[in-house]
């Protein structure tokens, strides 16, 4: 969704603030219903339900009526949609949202006349109970927006996000495939022999969060120091999520305009950054070293580069398998551990061919890619694969069947065959292996 900074007066971002409240009270009201369901007891409420109990609490509080009741009918939605994707599988159980980490609401049946444009670097959008709030106009706003999302970040930035889906990067058409290897020290390595690095804290920045840290251990809970010093913490964090997102969203879209196909190798990255501590009763070993490899794979961006080059390059990316890609030649194909001598450093054991470790994982996981794409029929010359085995032409009594005539002689032989959908069977060979001369 386009996301656009949202610049609100102090007595605008009050209310606002107010409508965030109001929307996590609601949903931890939810939440804390549907957790006292359990195997045997009456099924936790639905939405109508919540809904109906949401219109008699407005009746009851005053503080509580004051509020939009779009905002917070919307919380329920949101609580319920959330819901529907922990049942389907694919998402976690909703929880808890926390003030001043979960800050945000959602508006709908927004109008074309509920959005304007001030001038070339400003515009305006009409809020509930707030009225018409200044943004900056970074890019155009997509037509038929019906409703947008309002968050605050964890440094008191307002942003406003319209529901609209992009549409996705047009491939140029060329024909060009890349491999794409993620790594901690190299965050992304093109086939085509580029590194490209996530750009993270610098020396200094990294060290004066270690040492806001140690302050704000010693700090009084409650305190102003406490204050300051999370805030502090919170800026280098947000600066730090900033940049990796910048480069996520500039590496991906010059990817999908200058590759038809892009492979990237398919890793499990929630699994892969899991804490190692373990249970009381099986602790886990080098659990320091493990949340600092966990770290790293973090703010290399390996989740998100995926997740946006699927948004723009739509259709067009292969996820590969992942098994020895660094520990196999892209010359030879031979698979050794020991040629991959260092981390930047392989020298294959059987042909002798050296080079940087990252650039031969991205070429094995670009011919993997190129070997998928063959077996599914794309990038096939005219006329058919060209390293298809040739098959059989059928008997002339098979097409007679089929009502076609035999085929000629050539290259049309390997792609003859029945028409689709209909089931051929390979019992008559043996028999006429049988039958001919010298068999026994």
């Amino acid at each position: 969704m386009p996301r656009f900074r949202l610049l609100p007066t102090s007595a605008q971002e009050v209310v606002m603030m107010e409508h965030c409240a109001h929307a996590r009270f609601v949903w931890n009201l939810a939440v804390e219903q549907h957790l006292h369901w359990r195997p045997g007891r009456r099924s936790a409420p639905n939405y109508l339900e919540q809904a109906h109990q949401l219109t008699e609490a407005r009746r009851a509080f005053d503080w509580l009526r004051a509020g939009s009741v779009t905002v917070q009918q919307q919380a329920l939605r949101d609580f319920h949609q959330a819901l529907s994707y922990f049942l389907g599988g694919t998402h976690q159980r909703p929880t808890w949202r926390k003030a001043r980490v979960h800050e945000g609401f959602r508006q709908v049946g927004v109008k074309p006349e509920h959005i304007a444009r001030l001038n070339r670097r400003f515009g305006h959008v009409w809020v509930p109970k707030v009225g018409w709030v200044k943004f900056r106009r970074s890019r155009a706003v997509p037509h038929g927006i019906r409703s947008y999302r309002i968050t605050r970040d964890g440094i008191g930035r307002w942003h406003i996000a319209f529901a609209a889906i992009p549409k996705p990067v047009e491939p140029p058409d060329n024909g060009a495939t890349v491999g794409v290897d993620r790594g901690i020290v190299v965050s992304a390595a093109l086939s085509t022999g580029e590194l490209l690095k996530c750009p993270e804290l610098t020396l200094k920045e990294a060290e004066r969060v270690v040492r806001q840290q140690r302050r704000l251990a010693r700090a009084k809970p409650g305190s102003n120091r406490r204050k300051r010093v999370v805030r502090s913490i919170a800026r280098l964090k947000t600066r730090s999520k900033d940049r990796r997102t910048d480069w996520v969203e500039k590496t991906t879209t010059d990817l999908a305009r200058r590759f038809d196909k892009i492979s990237v190798e398919r890793l499990n990255v929630r699994a892969m950054t899991r804490s190692a501590r373990g249970t009381s009763d099986t602790p886990g070993r080098n659990v320091r070293a493990k949340a600092g490899l966990n770290r790293r794979i973090l703010t290399a961006g390996w989740g998100a580069l995926l997740t946006r080059l699927k948004h723009k390059a739509a259709g067009r990316v292969i996820e590969v398998d992942a098994a020895y890609s660094s520990q196999q030649c892209s010359v030879c194909g031979h698979i050794a551990a020991e040629s991959r001598e260092s981390q930047a450093r392989f020298r294959c054991v059987a042909c002798g061919h050296t080079g940087h470790a990252d650039l031969n994982a991205a070429r094995n996981i670009d011919n993997r890619g190129r070997t998928t794409l063959a077996a599914r029929g794309a990038l096939q010359p005219q006329g058919g694969a060209l390293n298809r085995e040739p098959q059989p032409a059928p008997p002339s009594t098979a097409l007679a069947s089929y009502g076609l005539e035999s085929p000629p002689s050539g290259r049309e032989d390997v792609k003859s065959g029945p028409p689709p959908g209909c089931r051929t069977t390979r019992r008559a060979a043996p028999a006429a292996r049988s039958s001919s001369p010298g068999t026994g």
